[in-house]
């Protein structure tokens, strides 16, 4: 897709598939440093065209592409995803430690995570306030009022939605909880102890058949769908790439450890009323109990694990990090204002779809 987007008066056109493209190419060259180092020439087109769609994503005004957000999200979502184990071609994890790969992802990183920062409204809340300010947040969450997305998915959504929803969660739910892996080294403690403790529920205490991600395939597997992970990557909306690229960067860097666990602790707790709606939707539509029993695991498990979060973790970080307790905070709001926005453009995509 090719977009017209203005900047200092001029209209410059982008084509964003062949972005992705040179991308593509120079994520496959061997030895890619070295090759950049011998002749610099071969990334002069790229990073001009990464400054532009950087621009076009993120610069203030009414020019904003979302076709550039998209570009952005789909190419540091395979720079991201280096860092997980694919059961694929070996060569392909070739460049996983190129500086320019961490140069391009930090760029990109940059631009959007500033912008991300500038839209979500903070309010001030002392070390001493953070657990009950969470506790409040939470109570909300569990059972909150029904945005038009949600009844949309529980009353509204067809079959053919129904497919296009389980192609677009495929991406994240068949490798699940694996930035949480990220997160788990270090010295063992009380709270490390109940991280990891979730996330061996999470894969089904180490039995593939009890892997929350082998219900998901067995959900696809029943609507005659494929189940290689990333076989509908060209389907998912930006937002839900963002989601996705937020947990990369919150678990990869230690620094934003208490951002991480408010996220989590937010996705925990929120999970169960939101996969009601596409349980019931499922009901609705006829499913049987294997095409909709990863939705009923979650909303069972997800109402402990928030507890274990909010108990076991979130709470016993505040009191360890006091003076930056507001960050868990902050990693709880911003993780609701990324679902809510990735739930927005997945119920649009729905509407908008005639199959996965």
């Amino acid at each position: 897709m090719v977009s017209n987007s203005k900047h200092e008066g001029a209209i410059c056109k982008i084509d964003h598939p062949k972005i992705e493209k040179k991308f593509d190419t120079l994520l496959k060259l061997k030895d890619l440093d070295q090759k950049i180092e011998e002749a610099p020439a071969l990334v002069e087109s790229f990073e001009e065209n990464l400054a532009e769609i950087l621009a076009d994503a993120f610069d203030d005004g009414d020019s904003r592409s979302f076709s550039s957000l998209l570009c952005v999200h789909r190419i540091l979502y395979r720079i991201n995803r280096l860092k997980l184990f694919w059961y694929d071609d070996l060569e392909n994890y070739a460049n996983e430690d190129s500086q320019y790969l961490f140069k391009i992802r930090n760029q990109m990183e940059s631009a959007w995570q500033t912008w991300e920062m500038s839209r979500l409204t903070r309010e001030p809340v002392s070390s001493l306030d953070v657990v009950e300010a969470l506790k409040e947040r939470i109570a909300t969450d569990l059972d909150p009022e029904p945005s038009p997305e949600s009844l949309y998915f529980r009353n509204e959504m067809t079959l053919e939605g129904y497919r296009r929803l389980l192609a677009i969660a495929s991406l994240d739910g068949l490798v699940e909880a694996s930035q949480l892996s990220r997160v788990l080294g270090g010295a063992a403690n009380e709270i490390q102890s109940t991280l990891t403790r979730i996330f061996l529920e999470e894969y089904g205490g180490g039995r593939y058949h009890r892997k929350h991600s082998s219900y998901f395939s067995a959900m696809l597997e029943k609507l005659d769908m494929k189940t290689q992970p990333e076989a509908y990557f060209d389907r998912v909306p930006w937002e839900v790439l963002a989601n996705i690229n937020h947990s990369f960067f919150i678990s990869e860097g230690k620094r934003q450890f208490l951002r991480y666990v408010g996220g989590l602790l937010y996705t925990e707790v929120s999970v169960p009323a939101a996969f009601v709606n596409f349980l019931l939707a499922g009901e609705r539509l006829g499913l049987d109990k294997d095409t909709i029993a990863y939705w009923d695991l979650h909303i069972k498990e997800d109402v402990k694990h928030g507890k274990w979060m909010l108990d076991d973790v979130a709470a016993p970080l505040a009191g360890r990090y006091a003076q930056n307790a507001g960050e868990i905070l902050l990693g709880y709001d911003q993780q609701r204002f990324f679902s809510a926005r990735a739930s927005r453009a997945v119920a649009k995509s729905l509407q908008e779809t005639h199959g996965p």
